[in-house]
C-alpha cells in the first residue's frame, strides 16, 4: 500500500500532483488526478505529461494506465499534456530520465482511479473491498457478479481519493508491462502519416517564414535589399531577427506559402559583416591537441584521441508555430521542455504565464537539440512582427549549417603496464569546450561529471581543460561519455591487444565481482558466442554504467570490407517496462554509433558547415546496417534509464571491431578527424 507521504518522499515534487485530488465537480466523470480520467461511460483518457520525441513515453504511458486499470491498451485515450509544470511537475526529456521519473506518478495515478471504482462497487454490494478485483473494465465479485465501470464512475466520483488506500498492481500479476507482445502504441498513426509534428501543426490562415542565415559563422547583416523579395507573389514581408531573444539572428521572410518564403529568401541581397570568416575546423582540433599538457602525469603506453563535431540531424528539421495575441501567446512545437519554454516565452514577453500556451507536438527526432528554444524564438517575432500566426521553417541545410554541435575534444591516455599485461594505472586527460546552450558546462568538473564513467578498478586520474568554443555547441545523445568512453574503451582493447590478450575476460578481470557489468558482459559474451570466432572477422566490446542502468555491446566485423556485421548487446534497466521499447532504444543508438564512426561529421572550411544535408553528413543506409541483437538482463535493481545508454559502447566496440586489432586514434574511425 502506498500512502501519501511514502509516494511524495519516493517521487519528489512531481508525486503531489498525484497525490492532489482534483474535485470530480469540476471536470465531470471520475478525475481522481491530473493524469487519469474517465469519464460518465467509463472512456479512459490519460494525459501524458512528457513529450514524445521518438523514445516512447506515450506507449509506456498507456502500458502502465491499462496495466493498474485492468484493460487493454487500446481502452486509453492519449492527450498530450500542454506546458504546464505546475500542474503536471517537470516536463523536459533529457538526461534518459522521463520513465524513471514518470512510472511511480503514472502508475499510481491509474491505480487510485482503480481504487476508487472498486471501493464504489464493493459499497454497492456491500461486501469488503478485498473481495473485489478489477478486470477487463469492470469490477468482479465471485458472488455478486460484474460492474462495467461505466455504472461506477459516479459513485467513485463521490469519494474522497485521500481517503481510499493506493495499492499498486505487482509485477507478478502483470498482463502488460514487461511482456514481448506489443509495439509502440502510435506505430499505425506514424506509419499512415496521421501523426501530426511540429512541421504540419501551422495554423489556419497563418503565414510561413524562412530566415536568410549568416553564411560564415558570427557574421550579421550588415545591408539588405529586399526589393526583389517583396515584389514576389505571396511574400508578406521582410524584417531583420537582430534583437535579443529572437532566435540565432538573419534576416526572415514571411509568405503565403513555404514556395513563396523561399522564393523571397532565394531574392534577398544581403551584405555580410564580422564574424570569423577564416574559421577552419581542422585548426581548432590542432589548438585542442597543443592544449594538452605538456606531459603526462605517468609514464606508459600512450594515445591521443580525436572526436569531431556532430550535428543533430533529427529527421524532421527545426520548426515551430506561433501566435502573438494581444491577450497572450500561444506556441505549436516539437520541444523537449514545453513546461520550461512556457516559462521563458512569459518572463521574455512580459506577460503572466497562465496567458502563454505550449503545445507539444510530436517530435521527428531530438537527441538534445530540441531542449534549445531558438525556432520557437523566432516564430513568435515573426507573429509579433506581423500580428499572425506564424510557421517557420528551417531548410535541411539551415538545419545542418546552423546547430548546436556536440563539441569537438582531444583525449590522452596513458596506462603504466604490470608484468601480467594488465594495466595498474592510468591517467586521461581531456580539452574539450563547453556547451554554450548551458554556461554551467564551462565548468571542468561538470564536464567530467558528465563523460567520466570508467568502471574498471584501475587507478588512476581524469582532468579535464576546458577552452572557448567558438561555435554554438549543445546536448548531443549522451552529452560527452559519448566521446569518454570511445577513447577510454578504444584504449583498453589496444592495450589487450599488446598482451595478447582476450578482450572480454581482460575486462571481467577488471570489473568489480558481481556487478551489473559483469552480469551484461558475461550475458552478451554468451549470445555472441565469444569463445567461438568466425574466421575473417573481428571484434570489439564496451561496456557502461549510466542513467541507472548497465550494457556490455560485442561488435562483430570484416575489418577488410570495413563490414559491420552483427553487433550484440546485453542491458540491464531494472524493470524493462516496455521490452519492444528497449530493444528499439538500443537499435537506434547503434545506427548513431554506426554513422558517427563510419565516417558522418561536421567540418567547417573558410567560416563555414561544409555539410549540408544526408548527402555529406553520411548517415548510415539500410544496407550498411547490422544485425542488432538485444538481450534484457533481468534484475531487481531500479528502474533505469536507456535512451542515450548504449550510444557510447556501440561507438566504442563497432570502432574496434572494424581496427581488427589495430589502433584506434579518433571517430570517424580510418578517416581524418576535422
Amino acid at each position: 500500500m502506498i500512502s501519501r507521504r511514502t509516494l511524495l518522499r519516493a517521487t519528489g515534487a512531481g508525486a503531489l500532483l498525484v497525490a492532489v485530488p482534483v474535485p470530480a465537480s469540476a471536470a465531470g466523470g471520475l478525475v481522481p488526478n491530473v493524469f487519469v480520467r474517465l469519464d460518465d461511460a467509463g472512456r479512459i483518457t490519460a494525459t501524458v505529461p512528457r513529450p514524445d520525441t521518438g523514445q516512447g513515453v506515450r506507449t509506456v504511458v498507456a502500458l502502465m494506465v491499462a496495466e493498474e486499470l485492468a484493460v487493454e491498451t487500446g481502452d486509453v485515450t492519449l492527450e498530450q499534456a500542454p506546458g504546464d509544470t505546475e500542474r503536471f511537475g517537470p516536463q523536459t526529456i533529457s538526461n534518459s530520465s522521463s520513465v524513471r521519473q514518470l512510472a511511480t506518478p503514472i502508475r499510481t495515478a491509474a491505480a487510485t482511479a482503480r481504487c476508487l471504482l472498486v471501493t464504489a462497487a464493493a459499497q454497492r454490494w456491500g461486501v469488503p473491498v478485498a473481495e473485489c478485483a478489477a478486470k477487463d473494465g469492470a469490477v468482479c465479485h465471485p458472488r455478486r457478479g460484474r460492474l462495467p465501470y461505466r455504472v461506477l464512475v459516479g459513485a467513485a466520483a463521490a469519494l474522497d481519493p485521500a481517503t481510499v488506500p493506493v495499492e499498486l498492481t505487482p509485477p507478478e500479476k502483470w498482463r502488460l508491462l514487461g511482456k514481448t507482445r506489443g509495439g509502440r502504441v502510435d506505430a499505425r498513426d506514424i506509419v499512415t502519416g496521421r501523426t501530426r509534428y511540429g512541421i504540419d501543426s501551422r495554423p489556419d490562415g497563418g503565414l510561413v517564414a524562412v530566415v536568410a542565415r549568416p553564411p560564415w559563422l558570427g557574421a550579421v547583416a550588415q545591408a539588405v535589399d529586399d526589393t526583389a523579395a517583396r515584389a514576389l507573389p505571396g511574400v508578406v514581408d521582410v524584417f531583420p531577427l537582430t534583437a535579443p531573444g529572437e532566435g540565432q539572428g538573419g534576416v526572415a521572410v514571411a509568405a503565403r506559402s513555404t514556395h513563396q518564403a523561399l522564393r523571397g529568401r532565394d531574392a534577398l541581397r544581403i551584405t555580410w559583416t564580422g564574424g570569423t570568416p577564416a574559421a577552419d575546423s581542422r585548426a581548432w582540433l590542432a589548438d585542442l591537441e597543443a592544449a594538452l599538457p605538456t606531459r603526462s602525469p605517468i609514464d606508459g603506453v600512450q594515445r591521443v584521441y580525436r572526436m569531431p563535431l556532430l550535428a543533430h540531424a533529427p529527421m524532421e528539421p527545426m520548426n515551430a508555430s506561433a501566435h502573438v495575441r494581444p491577450d497572450g501567446v500561444t506556441v505549436w512545437a516539437p520541444t523537449q521542455d514545453p513546461g520550461g519554454l512556457r516559462t521563458m516565452l512569459a518572463r521574455q514577453l512580459g506577460v503572466p504565464v497562465a496567458s502563454v500556451r505550449v503545445e507539444a507536438t510530436a517530435s521527428g527526432g531530438a537527441f538534445g537539440r530540441r531542449v534549445e528554444p531558438d525556432p520557437v524564438l523566432e516564430a513568435v517575432a515573426c507573429s509579433r512582427r506581423t500580428g499572425m500566426p506564424v510557421s517557420v521553417l528551417w531548410t535541411r541545410a539551415d538545419d545542418m549549417r546552423n546547430d548546436s554541435y556536440r563539441p569537438m575534444s582531444v583525449h590522452r591516455l596513458t596506462a603504466e603496464i604490470g608484468a601480467d599485461g594488465v594495466p595498474v594505472r592510468r591517467t586521461h586527460e581531456v580539452v574539450t569546450w563547453p556547451l554554450t546552450v548551458l554556461p554551467l558546462f564551462a565548468n571542468p568538473a561538470l564536464i567530467k561529471a558528465s563523460g567520466d564513467h570508467f568502471p574498471y578498478t584501475v587507478p588512476g586520474e581524469v582532468s579535464v581543460i576546458v577552452r572557448p568554443a567558438p561555435l554554438r555547441t549543445g546536448f548531443w545523445r549522451s552529452v560527452y561519455s559519448g566521446q569518454f568512453l570511445y577513447a577510454e574503451e578504444n584504449f583498453l582493447s589496444e592495450l589487450a591487444a599488446r598482451s595478447g590478450l582476450d578482450q572480454v575476460a581482460l575486462r571481467r578481470a577488471l570489473l568489480p565481482a558481481g556487478s551489473r557489468l559483469h552480469r551484461v558482459l558475461d550475458a552478451v559474451a554468451e549470445k555472441a558466442r565469444w569463445s567461438r570466432q568466425e574466421p575473417g572477422t573481428s571484434r570489439g566490446v564496451a561496456c557502461l554504467e549510466e542513467y541507472g542502468s548497465a550494457i556490455a555491446v560485442i561488435a562483430v566485423a570484416d575489418p577488410r570490407s570495413r563490414e559491420v556485421l552483427r553487433v550484440h548487446a546485453a542491458v540491464d534497466v531494472g524493470v524493462a517496462l516496455h521490452p519492444s521499447g528497449v530493444r528499439a532504444q538500443v537499435e537506434g543508438c547503434v545506427v548513431d554509433a554506426l554513422s558517427t564512426v563510419l565516417g558522418a561529421q561536421i567540418t567547417v572550411r573558410e567560416g563555414r558547415v561544409a555539410e549540408s544535408s544526408f548527402g555529406d553528413y553520411r548517415w548510415a543506409r539500410i544496407g550498411q546496417t547490422p544485425d542488432v541483437d538485444v538481450t534484457i538482463v533481468p534484475s531487481n535493481a531500479p528502474l533505469g534509464g536507456l535512451g542515450e545508454l548504449a550510444y557510447p559502447p556501440a561507438a566504442a566496440a563497432i570502432a574496434a571491431a572494424l581496427a581488427g586489432g589495430t589502433p584506434v586514434t579518433g571517430m570517424p574511425f580510418g578517416t581524418d578527424v576535422g
